[in-house]
């Protein structure tokens, strides 16, 4: 992989994002790199966000053969330096180009949504591949997964990668034969233009609930819609969830650049849709081991679609069905044919999602990434109707620091409105925060007239061991936010943490020997 300064200055000029070029000297890049630590000789270098100069100096002595940024600076020293009004979109252009264009190479499946792109990403990503011939690549925040090795396959570190990581994702998986991409689509990542330039073949929306607002995220709800549907503008096909209550708004959003004939809509038959639905699925039942459904066309591009036919899911929650009805839909586009889809969801499993533990003389207990208002408040509905609990319903949960803020009243909304028995406040990935406070803010929401008892531990594994201990037959204990991951964030470190599946697993053999 290459890209000369004259390839890199043309492209630049052609999105209007050039300022200047000083120390103009020719040059061929052999690798791109923005963390100086790993520049070798002969890399262009992006300076963004918050580098500093002795980033750029450190990069020069490695061996950087010029780089990109906002204002030049003495720290690049004699080296060639490209100014552009907006470095992350030159980064992301500049990317795409040295990795070759390997979106070109591929069936791009974006998906968004606050709740639910997970899941629909496994969804679409098993249902895809169980069909002949299919080579299907996953980028997801559990895990992402560039091709058939074992080493193809490694945990996410954010829901949409920056966009030098995701060009470089995407040419390993073509140069691993993967010829179709399942991703999830943050609002950040068009915030932070992680995906300038990218067209997907298919576009998925699925909901949107007030989330990720507030000091290093979006400054208001406006900013974090309109991010949103920036997948609808730059998706070659829509699919809509016309059930979310900002359907209309993402309808409109995806007529402005979409013909309409491949905009498709799907909802409950019961919904209130201003615009005719091309799929209606139907709950049949579910329990605590999944739904079973039933998908039928309504227009005739649906039809010629050939998905419809009954469903069943192996993930509980009856919101599923809808993140299963959209990938559906997405993986016919595909050309997946309705059996092999039917038998890929039958058996997909989402580490971290909706997974059940028993135990003999303690509560059922309940792991899920459920990690805002709205996740929360479905889940312990759910469970509360699945479970006809006698017992009580104690919650372990925590929210981030320094981003989500506005999750901290969400979580004390959701423990008020669902009638907590026992809340057990502690840590989840508090940042540069004081988890203590974090947790003393959400007390600050939940109304103590509604919630039995609140409880402070700060180490969440504790806080797991005295959950479940304390628990009896009858109860269920629900530990939210973290699910399967293997880290806690603190003070920009990834500190190993054991995950929540493996504390509890480990807790109960204890209890159970």
């Amino acid at each position: 992989m290459q890209l000369s300064s004259q390839e890199a200055l043309v492209l630049l000029r052609e999105h209007d994002l050039l300022v200047k070029v000083v120390h103009n000297k020719t040059f061929t890049a052999n690798d791109v790199h923005y963390d100086s630590r790993q520049v070798t000789p002969g890399s262009l270098f992006f300076c963004k966000g918050r580098t500093k100069p002795e980033y750029l100096a450190s990069a020069r002595q490695k061996g950087a053969i010029a780089y990109v940024a906002p204002q030049e600076d003495a720290a690049g020293g004699d080296l060639p330096g490209i100014i552009v009004n907006d470095e992350d979109k030159a980064m992301a252009l500049l990317s795409a180009a040295f990795f070759g264009f390997p979106q070109d190479q591929l069936f791009l499946i974006g998906i968004t949504g606050t709740k639910g792109k997970t899941t629909t990403a496994y969804f679409a990503y098993d249902a895809l591949r169980n069909q002949d011939g299919k080579q299907v690549a996953l980028l997801s925040t559990v895990n992402s997964v560039l091709g058939p090795k074992p080493e193809d396959t490694f945990k996410s570190a954010l829901t949409t990668p920056e966009s030098l990581d995701l060009f470089r994702d995407m040419r390993r998986a073509v140069d691993n034969g993967m010829d179709h991409m399942v991703m999830e689509v943050s609002s950040q990542a068009y915030l932070r233009n992680r995906v300038y330039g990218l067209k997907f073949d298919v576009g998925i929306f699925l909901n949107i609930f007030p989330d990720h607002i507030g000091r290093n995220e979006h400054p208001n709800f406006a900013n974090y819609q309109f991010c949103k549907e920036q997948l609808m503008v730059n998706s070659r096909r829509c699919i809509i969830n016309a059930d979310d209550p900002h359907f209309k708004d993402f309808y409109a959003t995806a007529k402005s650049t979409t013909d309409p004939e491949n905009i498709f809509v799907f909802g409950r038959p019961s919904g209130n849709s201003a615009v005719p639905l091309d799929f209606s699925y139907e709950d049949d039942g579910e329990n605590l081991h999944g739904s079973n459904f039933t998908l039928k066309s309504q227009s005739q591009r649906a039809k010629d679609l050939a998905v419809d036919g009954d469903y069943n899911v192996d993930i509980a929650g009856d919101y599923n069905e809808g993140n299963a009805t959209a990938a559906i839909i997405a993986s016919g586009m595909a050309g997946t044919k309705p059996d092999a889809i039917a038998e890929a969801l039958e058996h997909t499993r989402i580490p971290g999602r909706m997974d059940m533990l028993t135990t003999k003389d303690h509560g059922t207990v309940y792991i899920d990434y459920a990690h805002d208002y709205i996740s929360v408040k479905r889940l312990v509905a759910f469970l509360r109707q699945q479970t006809h609990v006698s017992g009580r319903v104690i919650i372990l949960l925590g929210a981030t620091g320094d981003k989500g803020i506005s999750r901290r009243e969400g979580f004390g909304k959701a423990l008020s409105e669902e009638k907590a028995d026992v809340a057990i406040l502690t840590t989840d990935d508090p940042g540069f925060e004081d988890p203590k406070k974090i947790d003393q803010e959400i007390d600050s929401h939940i109304d103590h007239s509604r919630v039995g008892k609140v409880e402070f531990i700060m180490d969440r594994q504790e806080a797991i061991e005295h959950a479940i201990s304390h628990s009896t037959p009858a109860d269920i204990v629900v530990l939210a936010g973290k699910g399967d991951d293997h880290f806690q964030k603190i003070k920009g470190k990834n500190v190993p943490y054991p995950s929540d599946i493996t504390v509890a697993e480990d807790t109960i053999k204890k209890l159970e020997h």
